[in-house]
């Protein structure tokens, strides 16, 4: 349930322009350097927003958001969920977050210059799946 909201409300945002640190709990914002002109999300900013508006928090950076809930096999994924890539594993964390719209799709805010929009999960450097607000009991494990 809660990661069908979370999903909804990232889909409601589909066209908002992409913002180097934007956006959050309370939705499209002003980023920072080359951000600092356009109101918009930064993909960590989008999914804060979304879980946000299904009333969990989950924190402003991708590091914090992989750490908001429990992992899930890739194979197991369900709307809403929060699908992690990290591509530059010197540095601790992952570098991106979509939101899953299906186990193939995913909304995201790609980069700067793009909008938010739905794209393939197969992408380089895949990392994992987390389900934010969930505990080891929900899942049954």
């Amino acid at each position: 349930m809660t990661g069908s909201i979370a999903l909804r409300a990232a889909l409601e945002m589909i066209g908002v322009p992409y913002s180097w640190g934007g956006g959050g709990v309370h939705g499209p914002g002003y980023g920072i350097g080359r951000g600092a002109k356009t109101k918009g999300f930064d993909c960590s900013g989008l999914a804060e927003y979304a879980y946000a508006r299904a009333g969990v928090l989950i924190g402003s950076t991708t590091q914090e958001q992989w750490s908001s809930g429990i992992q899930v096999p890739r194979e197991l994924i369900e709307p809403g969920d929060l699908v992690f890539y990290d591509s530059k594993p010197r540095r601790p964390g992952p570098e991106h977050v979509g939101i899953a719209l299906d186990g193939e799709r995913m909304v995201h805010a790609p980069y700067t210059g793009a909008l938010v929009r739905v794209d393939p999960l197969d992408r380089p450097h895949f990392l994992g799946v987390v389900r934010p607000g969930v505990g080891r009991a929900d899942l049954g494990v």
